[in-house]
């Protein structure tokens, strides 16, 4: 999957490329205050058939869960969220994780109820618990259509830095075919929501392109909503793999990946590490990414894409990595900052290669993401190519 609009990129060494860079001053407006207030976190649906499964079917083998302990996402971030954004309602859970107490809640019951789909809740006891996953849960594609993981706040899955955690692909036939037609289907919908990933590592999986230490995902739709990933990581060098806590590969119809009050990092220590996209990473996928925080991550691979002679290659995007054809990124009620970037794009690295790509940043703050050696001229820690300048609207970048 390696992209080949970004020849650009090749033997560029100094901060800006003429090619793209824009005569306008850099934006420094700071954020509005008209914005809609943030959605709540949780959702009203309609309660999924009830399954047979771990846990048994029904609320009563899932108690409402105790106050949310969890805190994620940018708590002044006040971009309004559509309803298909919006957490899923999992009052009625299709089956639950655990018995009560945490030693019950292990990685065999987590990977068992991914496979079986539907709404997962834990019930794991009234403290915090992490999950150590000793194995990748893997969603079947003829199991849901929704599959929803919702960790009540208090439950983080680890990968203990030698596993991906989560994968869903539509076109791994070791997952089951269910069209005819696997890298546009509609389904399964996977949803993760307040819960944190932590320690997930791909490093060596290189199938699909690689990448995705927390997260795997290629078809059907996929949103993330008040979660946390922190300390994920995925290969250190290549020119087109990326996303040290998530990879996505095509959506259905070509719509967006949500991501929701969410964190990436957070803090020093914290952030994710990969060749590209030190958070998130995609090709041809489209992101709607509101009221999150993507800080200290980082893309620490060498020779941007394609990799330079002598180069294994990446480096670029130190919290977003984006290439493919026509895709959009929208960035609202947001703050990325102290990610970096060995080559290019210390917060966001878009090449759209036909340029029909479109990125817009609304009241968010982008600021300290140094790109080594590449950026546009005046949108500090960017580097885009696309159909136009990205729009710029009541932020500041920095």
């Amino acid at each position: 999957m390696t992209s080949l609009a970004a020849l650009v990129v090749l033997g560029v060494a100094t901060a800006t490329l003429p090619t793209c860079a824009p005569n306008d001053p850099a934006p420094t407006f700071e954020a509005g205050s008209s914005a809609s207030p943030t959605a709540p976190t949780s959702g009203k649906g309609e309660a999924p058939e009830a399954r047979d499964g771990l846990g048994g079917p029904g609320a009563s083998a899932s108690p409402k869960p105790a106050e949310k302990v969890l805190a994620a996402g940018n708590p002044n971030g006040r971009a309004s969220v559509p309803a298909e954004a919006r957490a899923v309602d999992t009052s009625k859970p299709t089956r639950t994780v655990g018995t009560g107490t945490p030693a019950s809640c292990t990685s065999a019951a987590v990977v068992k109820a991914v496979a079986a789909g539907g709404v997962i809740t834990f019930n794991c006891g009234p403290a915090p618990v992490t999950i150590k996953m000793t194995a990748t849960a893997k969603v079947r594609n003829a199991n849901g259509p929704k599959v929803v993981l919702d960790g009540g706040g208090k439950v983080t899955l680890s990968g203990q830095g030698q596993r991906r955690i989560l994968y869903m692909n539509t076109c791994d036939e070791a997952q089951g075919f269910t069209t005819s037609h696997c890298q546009n289907q509609d389904h399964p919908q996977l949803t993760v929501q307040n819960l944190t990933f932590s320690d997930g590592n791909s490093t060596g999986d290189k199938a699909e392109g690689g990448g995705g230490g927390a997260i795997f995902v290629r078809g059907g739709r996929f949103k993330v909503v008040n979660s946390r990933f922190v300390r994920n990581r995925c290969d250190r060098t290549g020119p087109d793999l990326g996303g040290a806590a998530i990879r996505v590969l095509s959506q259905h119809e070509n719509k967006p990946v949500y991501v929701v009050g969410s964190t990436f990092g957070g803090t020093a220590g914290q952030g994710g590490s990969c060749s590209n996209g030190g958070a998130l990473s995609s090709i041809g996928v489209s992101w709607v990414v509101l009221n999150s925080v993507l800080s200290h991550n980082e893309a620490i691979g060498s020779g941007a894409n394609p990799a330079k002679s002598g180069t294994p290659g990446g480096g670029s995007g130190g919290a977003i990595y984006c290439d493919g054809n026509e895709f959009t990124v929208r960035i609202a009620g947001t703050i990325i900052e102290n990610n970096k970037a060995n080559e290019g794009g210390g917060a966001v690295f878009f090449v759209s290669n036909n340029r029909t790509g479109t990125m817009k940043i609304e009241n968010s703050t982008l600021r300290r993401n140094p790109s080594g050696k590449f950026e546009t001229r005046g949108f500090p820690g960017i580097f885009f190519l696309g159909a136009q300048n990205p729009t710029v609207t009541a932020s500041k970048l920095s």
